[in-house]
């Protein structure tokens, strides 16, 4: 049975990949820094390393000692907002770190990696549609820290002929597959709307005069376990050595609007509010939507929840937690 290495794995979507390879009989062991997950986040039968990705020396004994065939490179700082006052802590953990987890990865002569990219690297797109042929113009550190990391990988895959990586990209991760694991992020919607709930303010949405149906911004939001079972399918595919193209959208092909999440929240949760209306935030296009198309066909990709399904989930797993 082979086993990958999941940096990032006590984390929201890391711990949601752990218990997808778990299903389909992939032993996954977990490396975390606990900068933002969680300890309680893994499973007790699952491996547990404590360490840093910028640790080459522990990361290598980590990848040999657990023989691990693969690494899914989910570890990283995600927040797009706050790259921007912090490029350089950005670029270090998903920069550097990338570098640091593909030099452990040759020295352990390990030489499969799914990255965990980011539409981010799209910026604000010029089509209805992002496809992963969309051009690349990234608007913030964190985009632009993604994209690196793409560009490492493929340079690492020229020099290095046994290795085969490939990257996922995707925007807005929300819900839970279990009530173990909860979206703790201060700067997602879904927490933000449910943690306002629960502390019985109003949520706000910013902006509702925008050029769509409803005059809120659209935005691609998919299932945390829909994208989990993606990355586990890419690994497979990459133990296979089936050929795969080097980027794939995990996106839902047509969005959902912020008023839309809204009236879900308050049909879900049984709470009646009216949201209130803030201003637009600067650089918050009016719709981002990808093409998951080319995801379906490859890497098991599907939308297999409803908005209602993806409320009832964080809401249910973030009350699990008091």
């Amino acid at each position: 049975m082979s086993s990958w290495l999941v940096t990032g794995g006590a984390g929201y979507i890391g711990a949601h990949v752990v218990r997808a390879f778990t299903r389909v009989g992939i032993t996954p062991v977990v490396y975390d820094d606990l900068s933002s997950g969680f300890a309680g986040f893994v499973p007790d039968e699952v491996a547990f390393v404590h360490g840093d990705i910028l640790d080459v020396e522990t990361l290598t004994s980590t990848l040999s000692e657990h023989d691990c065939a693969g690494v899914v490179h989910v570890a990283g700082f995600k927040y797009a907002g706050v790259s921007v006052s912090r490029p350089l802590h950005t670029y270090n953990q998903n920069v550097t770190g990338t570098a640091k987890v593909l030099n452990a990865m040759h020295r352990a002569g390990v030489n499969k990696l799914v990255f965990s990219s980011s539409a981010a690297v799209y910026g604000t797109p010029t089509t209805e549609l992002v496809t992963e042929d969309s051009p690349t113009r990234p608007e913030s550190p964190y985009g632009e820290s993604k994209l690196i990391g793409e560009w490492l990988i493929a340079d690492v895959a020229k020099a290095w002929p046994q290795f085969a990586g490939v990257n996922l990209r995707y925007f807005n991760v929300v819900g839970s597959g279990t009530d173990e694991v909860y979206d703790a992020s201060p700067h997602n919607l879904f927490p933000i709307v449910i943690e306002a709930l629960l502390e019985g303010r109003t949520p706000r949405v910013n902006g509702t005069d925008y050029p769509t149906p409803d005059g809120s911004c659209v935005r691609d939001y998919v299932h945390v376990a829909d994208l989990a079972v993606s990355h586990v399918a890419a690994a497979q595919a990459l133990e296979e050595g089936r050929a795969l193209r080097p980027a794939y959208n995990l996106g839902s092909g047509d969005g959902l609007s912020v008023l839309e999440i809204m009236d879900a929240m308050r049909r879900v949760t049984g709470t009646d509010f009216t949201p209130e209306v803030g201003p637009r935030r600067p650089g918050d296009p009016a719709r981002i939507v990808a093409d998951g198309s080319a995801a379906a066909a490859d890497l098991d990709w599907a939308m297999r929840h409803s908005v209602d399904d993806m409320v009832a989930s964080a809401w249910s797993a973030r009350r699990a937690h008091g």
